[in-house]
Parts: structure tokens; sequence; C-alpha cells
């Protein structure tokens, strides 16, 4: 399966809530797609379907596919502590969604992005693996020639700012400090579904 990039908009309406952040037309239009819109709420969902449904959710919240994201709960299971939380820790823990975190892009797919096309730096040098794992203390930067770039100032300038992340909006250089705790992820997410449905795999 390749990776989603159609209209968020339609993705949020089918969960019912804006998992991409900030959306204007999702307020405006908040019921699920399809030509029967609320009438599809009506119909009961069994367990399985909730749980499948939170899965998707989070994989399509920080663009992680389904081979990816069972690797990535595969680790989470095998590390001390609790197994959902690991997880989450791990998807935080993607440059891509520090990138998004620091305020460098407005959203994860335009971070990525930016990853991919080496605008970014990990220690210094250029990394271009959205996925991969940034380490508490390691510094993540935009690179020189990259620090003009208009979706970079326009991002900054509305930058959310997070305690477990130190960022210099004028030379543009951040670093992750520690691992947030559960409660500061702010995105609502009920990890607990997802072990429930890969526990019966």
């Amino acid at each position: 399966m390749a990776r989603y990039t159609g209209p968020t908009t339609r993705i949020a309406r089918k969960f019912g809530e804006p998992i991409y952040g900030p959306d204007k037309t999702f307020e405006k239009r908040n019921t699920p797609p399809g030509q029967h819109g609320l009438a599809s709420k009506r119909k009961k969902v069994k367990e399985y379907g909730t749980q499948l449904k939170e899965k998707q959710k989070v994989k399509y919240m920080y663009g992680v596919l389904e081979r990816q994201f069972r690797n990535t709960y595969a680790r989470a299971a095998r590390m001390k502590g609790q197994t959902g939380e690991n997880l989450l820790f791990l998807l935080e823990s993607r440059l891509d969604n520090l990138v998004y975190r620091l305020g460098i892009a407005p959203t994860r797919a335009a971070a990525r992005q930016l990853v991919l096309h080496r605008h970014i730096t990990l220690d210094g040098v250029v990394c271009n693996v959205p996925s991969c794992q940034v380490k508490p203390g390691q510094v993540i930067a935009v690179r020189e020639r990259s620090k003009s770039l208009e979706v970079i100032q326009a991002s900054v300038a509305s930058a959310t700012k997070y305690s477990w992340l130190e960022f210099d909006p004028k030379t543009l250089v951040g670093k992750y400090l520690n691992i947030p705790a559960r409660t500061e992820i702010p995105e609502n997410i009920n990890e607990q579904l997802i072990v429930d449905i890969y526990s019966k795999q």
C-alpha cells in the first residue's frame, strides 16, 4: 500500500477529529465522508472495529505505513514499561515528527518532505530519513542554505512550544531534551486499543 496523499480533511472526517491539526474545512463539515454522512454513525461498531479505527487513526496521524507501524510496535513490546506508551514515545522520537513539533514545518507531511529534500541536519549532519529515531540530547537544525525557505519562516512564526524541546527561532536550531511524559502528548490517542488489537494476532 502506498502512502496516502489524498485530501486530509476527508480522513479527519472519517475519524471525527482533526488528526492533522487545525482544519477550517473540518470545522464547517465534520460529518463522516460519503453520501450517507451521519447515517453511517448509527451502525453499531464492534470491539475489533473500535480497536482497528484507533490503530488506523494513529498511522494516518504520524504518516506511518502498516509494516513500519508493526515493526515499531514490536520494538515497543521489547522495551521495559508499558507497550502502548513505549509505542507513542517511539513515534514521537521520529525525526519528521520532531521537525513538526519544533515548528519548522506546519504539518508532519511537510516535515517529512523537508527531511527527504535534505533541508534538515541531525547533530550537524544532513539526514534525509524521516523515520530516523532521535535520541534525547541530539540537535536538530535547518541547513544554512534552507533557512530562507518561506514555508519554514511562516511555520516558525506560529509554532507551539513543547516542554521536552528547546528551539531558537533565530538560528533555527533545536534540541530534543527528553522523552515526553504520556500526559504531555496532546493528541487524543487511546494506545491501549492498539495494544489490544496486536495482542490478538
